[in-house]
């Protein structure tokens, strides 16, 4: 049965807002028109609600299989003792993993969200998948900096394998995890309708492993008994070390940049022509008590995306939550972050011809948020899934 919807506001996302705009929605979900005000006079039966109305959220960046870590990681204490943390703690009955799969994949349908690029390292997340109301593209990390390239690969393949039909891809972990040869492995396999994904410059340690050889990762790798690698101590930083190995073929999310520079930015204009930049904030405060320099990525004009990270490193799985921080910690404003949450993230995903945006013959899930005129996300504002 259709139904008409309105709103204080209706933001289409790929177009200006509309106000008091309703939107024409078959049973299915699937928008049949978005219409003015004055377009939509003489419509009987309109239902009304107070807020603004927008497409589901897609969230880029999650780690659903360490959603039972939830409260159990320490904040605040840098990346290299948030992985130590992370090793110790992640071998867990697999019911409880589960269950806490579950969880995490409901929270984040009733917060709104419609599309995850979700990272895993097993298969223990497909059941979850299968069943979720969620899209998910599911990319397989692999790494190893000392260790044969070849079988890291094999592996990989077999889970990507395993994951059909759910889409995936096999994705490098990280600039400091992931050896030359390895990253020509990934780009053997990397076929024309995969993406991509990778945590970069994450820590500064990072960026100091890579152009000086010290730092808090020299010293993670040396308790770890991993030798250091000629890219280490080499001048440049982990971007530039990265960069031009991974493929360029694939839209390619860069993940937190947390610091990443000017340079940086101009550099990877130059390296790489199907970036995507994913700010995870309310995880880059948990890890590393630091943000993104977001003024100088937004300034670049560069096609900028929203992730939460996971429930190891973050209170909740909600995307209007990482909008809040960067609007009251960066003085973005709703409109322009909105459109990194949903259009931005469902083009990174190949999903804009369903996704991201209210127009006429999408399904992309249709969200009320309890916005008033100013637009300001506050501690109380609301999301309610209406389709």
């Amino acid at each position: 049965m259709e139904a008409y919807i309105t709103a204080d506001w209706i933001f289409p996302v790929t177009h200006p807002p509309i106000k008091n705009g309703v939107i024409g929605v078959n049973e299915d979900g699937s928008i049949n028109a978005v219409l003015s005000a004055e377009e939509a006079q003489g419509i009987r039966g309109v239902k009304h609600y107070d807020g603004v109305i927008v497409p589901g959220f897609i969230n880029t960046h999650c780690h659903l299989e360490l959603s039972h870590l939830r409260g159990k990681i320490e904040e605040k204490t840098g990346l290299t003792t948030f992985i130590k943390q992370i090793l110790s703690q992640r071998q867990q009955p697999e019911d409880e993993i589960i269950s806490a799969m579950q969880n995490a994949d409901a929270e984040m349908y009733n917060n709104g969200i419609a599309a995850v690029g979700d990272i895993s390292n097993l298969l223990i997340s497909k059941s979850v998948k299968l069943k979720s109301k969620i899209y998910y593209h599911t990319f397989v990390e692999v790494f190893g900096f000392n260790r044969p390239s070849e079988p890291i690969i094999a592996a990989g393949t077999e889970i990507k394998k395993g994951f059909e039909p759910l889409k995936a891809s096999i994705v490098p972990h990280a600039p400091y995890s992931v050896s030359p040869s390895l990253f020509n492995e990934i780009e053997k396999v990397t076929k024309f309708d995969d993406i991509s994904s990778i945590h970069n410059q994450e820590t500064i340690g990072e960026n100091e492993l890579f152009e000086k050889g010290t730092g808090k990762f020299a010293d993670f790798f040396a308790e770890l008994g991993i030798a250091k690698s000629d890219a280490h101590n080499s001048g440049e930083n982990s971007l530039k070390y990265h960069l031009p190995k991974l493929s360029k073929k694939v839209n390619t999310l860069l993940v937190h940049n947390t610091f990443s520079s000017k340079a940086d930015v101009d550099f990877s204009k130059q390296a790489h022509q199907k970036l995507y930049w994913c700010l995870c904030p309310n995880a880059n405060i948990y890890i590393e008590n630091n943000l993104p320099a977001v003024d100088l990525l937004k300034s670049e004009d560069l096609k900028i995306t929203l992730g939460t990270d996971s429930l190891a490193s973050n209170h909740q799985l909600n995307i209007l939550a990482e909008m809040r921080t960067l609007q009251d910690e960066k003085g973005i404003s709703f409109e322009e972050s909105l459109k990194w949450g949903t259009i931005n993230g469902a083009d990174f995903l190949g999903l804009g011809a369903q996704y991201g945006s209210l127009e006429k013959g999408k399904k992309p899930g249709i969200i009320l948020i309890s916005i008033a005129e100013d637009r300001m996300i506050k501690k109380d504002t609301t999301i309610k899934r209406l389709f």
